[in-house]
């Protein structure tokens, strides 16, 4: 079992940054692929970015891509969500996720932090 706990969520004008960490526990964090996704009220989650198990490949969403970086430190367990240039569409709950290199779907999920961004 891997636990998940995410923190840094809050509320931010339009253009302000936020940096998002997810701390894992449990079994090997460097075993896991890591994933940020997002769900906005009344909206289907969706998937923003992923990164791989040693931190060197990183897919993004075209909707953050270019404003928004993932990075993890594998040493002390945690995956950071960098969030610059935030826009009121990136409103929303943002979950951590978290696979087995052998797996497709995400088998552990956050709780999920609240962010908002103001006009």
């Amino acid at each position: 079992q891997v636990q998940l706990v995410e923190s840094g969520g809050g509320l931010v004008q339009a253009g302000g940054s936020l940096r998002l960490s997810c701390a894992a526990s449990g079994r090997t964090f460097s075993s896991y692929d890591m994933s940020w996704f997002r769900q906005a009220s009344g909206k289907e989650r969706e998937f923003v970015v992923a990164i791989n198990w040693s931190g060197g490949i990183a897919n993004y969403a075209d909707s953050v891509k270019g404003r928004f970086t993932i990075s993890r430190d594998n040493a002390n367990n945690t995956v950071y969500l960098q969030m610059n240039s935030l826009k009121l569409e990136d409103t929303a709950v943002y979950y951590c996720a978290a696979r087995a290199r052998t797996k497709i779907n995400y088998e552990y999920w956050g709780q999920g932090t609240q962010v908002t961004v103001s006009s």
